[in-house]
């Protein structure tokens, strides 16, 4: 399956082997590739190229991949798959934290990324088209936009399809599994993926003004998942 022609990649790793291999798979996946070996011309290169999405090495020269990560969000909407060295649960969770849409350890199969960033590039394109609104939030899928009494939030492509799972709800409770499914259809590793819906919700409780126990718009049902406070 070919990638549509307008969706540049920006490969980042300060081992060139890696980078160079990388490339050649995505190029083959029909993707255009352009590739930066540190921190700060990864920077540059997001806001001159405007890729559709970013693969990032967590640590970089010059500005390690979280920095990279936290200053593309404040900037743009672009997609970010974060490589992490292997075994490190810290660092994927770091990654997730930083604004990273998904992560995959080191070292990794260049056919799992590919299908990987395909997977993330489908979730940013496509979604219903009906506008939802409950309480005082509202979500359009369409444009992928969202706003709280009328002010927009600022979310990553995973924390909207969580806000938009959760919103089109209404109020029933979702388990970790069905948000799993709903942010990174099966793309994160088994053994953290309890954690990693929690650090989704937490950031989007940020975003949404919830206090740090919880209290406002996302709730914790203990021991299931998450809902909708009643609108």
């Amino acid at each position: 399956m070919s990638a549509p022609a307008s969706e540049l990649v920006l490969v980042v790793d300060d081992d060139l082997l890696i980078a160079q291999l990388v490339e050649k798979y995505l190029v083959r996946a029909g993707y255009r590739v352009a590739i930066a070996r540190d921190g700060l011309t990864a920077l540059k290169l997001i806001r001159k190229l405007s890729p559709a999405l970013v693969v990032l090495d967590l640590m970089l020269p010059e500005l390690d991949g979280r920095a990279v990560a936290r200053a593309a969000r404040d900037e743009t909407e672009v997609s970010i798959i974060m490589l992490t060295a292997l075994g490190s649960t810290t660092q994927r969770v770091a990654g997730l934290e930083s604004g990273a849409d998904d992560y995959l350890a080191k070292p990794f199969a260049p056919s799992e990324l590919v299908a990987r960033v395909r997977a993330v590039l489908r979730r940013a394109r496509t979604s219903p088209a009906t506008v939802v609104r409950y309480g005082d939030v509202v979500v359009d899928p369409s444009r992928r936009m969202a706003r709280m009494r009328d002010q927009a939030l600022e979310l990553t492509t995973s924390e909207f399809d969580l806000l938009l799972a959760l919103v089109q709800a209404r109020g029933r409770v979702l388990t970790r599994e069905v948000l799993i499914d709903a942010v990174v259809r099966s793309n994160l590793n088994h053994e953290i993926r309890d954690r990693s819906i929690d650090v989704y919700v937490r950031r989007l409780r940020s975003k949404l003004g919830d206090d740090a126990r919880g209290q406002g718009h996302v709730l914790t049902v203990r021991g299931i998942g998450y809902r909708m406070a009643e609108a």
